[in-house]
């Protein structure tokens, strides 16, 4: 079993930055897969980005390319996602999610694990 725990969200003015952490316990940190996903009010949850088991392949959703960056730190059993240039549209609940398997996916549903949630709010 793998426990997620989120932290670092909060409220920004457009244009600003933030950085979210996911810590993980419970299970082998660096032998398996991490993402992010994020759910809008009213919206399903999507991809936000993804990281393989040793951060040396990493994928973004288009929507973040070029603004935000996923990495991680196997010794703290923790990932990041570095937000700039953040947009009211980036507004969600963003979450981390493990994999049991070393390459990213997609799909939420390729995920076994989830944090509870770290809230983001981008104010126009």
């Amino acid at each position: 079993q793998v426990q997620l725990v989120e932290s670092g969200g909060g409220l920004v003015q457009a244009g600003g930055s933030l950085r979210l952490s996911c810590t993980a316990s419970g299970r082998t940190f660096s032998t398996y897969a991490m993402g992010w996903f994020r759910q809008a009010p009213g919206k399903e949850r999507e991809f936000v980005a993804a990281i393989s088991f040793s951060g040396g392949t990493t994928n973004y959703a288009d929507s973040v390319k070029g603004r935000f960056t996923i990495s991680r730190d196997n010794t703290k059993n923790t990932m990041y996602l570095q937000m700039n240039s953040l947009k009211p549209e980036d507004t969600a609940v963003y979450y981390c999610a493990a994999r049991d398997g070393r390459w990213p996916r997609y799909g939420s549903s390729e995920y076994d694990y989830w944090g509870q949630g770290t809230q983001v709010t981008v104010s126009s």
